[in-house]
């Protein structure tokens, strides 16, 4: 599969034990592969080179009891592509693991901190996640809202050094309405991805409240 150089975050709310991710990359289509979460369980990104038996697996695994770090070793065992991989992992207790391979295209790197972590790989320096992470550390509320200002500072940062193309939020077990469970909402392919998944999150956040 063709790299998906991003930035991303995945996270818990304290609060309310929702659990979600949200991307943005220089790429079409970034939803449908690198997020990926499980209510009650875990969320994760998997990017760079992607391969998404990584958070398919992963949350199997996390079901099973495994914790993020013992998950990650175990996947990555079995990966001899590993090195090209950028992978980030919270379980429902806020527990993280992160992986950023050798092969990936600076900028790269990880950061975890309190129920969350943080990573991206072909960026335009480290700014990028210190400006996501210091969002969510000094944040409050939903976590989708919180996560949206994670995306958007990152991008404010530089984001990624090709451009912009796709973004993606998933946040479950944080709920409007009962018809509601989770949160998926994403942006295959805009000039301004970021600021078009806003508006799409803002416009189902008052259909939410009208209901």
């Amino acid at each position: 599969m063709k790299p998906f150089t991003t930035f991303s975050m995945v996270a818990r709310c304290v609060k309310t034990s929702a659990l979600g991710v949200c991307v943005a990359t220089a790429v079409p289509s970034v939803g449908s592969v690198v997020p990926h979460a499980e209510e009650g369980v875990g969320a994760i990104a998997t990017q760079a080179s992607t391969e998404i038996s990584y958070g398919i697996k992963g949350l199997q695994l996390l079901k099973m009891g495994f914790s993020p770090q013992t998950a990650l070793e175990a996947m990555l065992k079995e990966d001899k592509d590993r090195e090209t991989r950028q992978v980030t992992i919270i379980n429902k207790d806020g527990r993280t693991a992160a992986f950023t391979g050798k092969k990936t295209i600076d900028w790269k790197g990880h950061f975890t901190g309190k129920n969350y972590a943080v990573a991206g790989n072909m960026l335009v320096g480290s700014k990028v996640i210190e400006a996501m992470a210091s969002t969510f550390e000094n944040s409050e509320g939903e976590l989708a809202e919180r996560l949206l200002e994670v995306l958007e500072a990152g991008q404010k940062a530089g984001g990624d050094k090709r451009g912009k193309v796709s973004a993606a939020l998933l946040v479950v077990g944080e709920r409007q309405i009962e018809t509601r469970p989770f949160l998926d909402l994403r942006v295959d392919e805009h000039q301004n991805p970021i600021e078009e998944l806003r508006r799409i999150y803002e416009a189902c956040k008052r259909w939410s409240q009208s209901q």
